[in-house]
């Protein structure tokens, strides 16, 4: 996956979805303050509240995640 392709999934109505990143980690992106990102480099705020400096060429999919519906 691209960083133009991350773009344009998150451009069109924001949706949270999951990062899945070649070394197996996986990052939770709940709402599009928790992600940044450049040509060289994409940000995410993991859920420890820190940053995470992410190379581009190391993320391998990005799959929407199941929300959950209030009654």
């Amino acid at each position: 996956m691209n960083v133009e392709e991350l773009r344009k999934f998150t451009s069109n109505g924001f949706r949270p979805f999951k990062l899945y990143l070649s070394d197996g980690r996986a990052f939770d992106v709940p709402h599009p303050e928790f992600i940044a990102f450049s040509d060289l480099v994409v940000v995410v705020v993991g859920s420890d509240r820190l940053a995470n400096f992410i190379d581009p060429d190391h993320i391998v999919s990005a799959k929407p995640m199941k929300v959950k519906t209030a009654r």
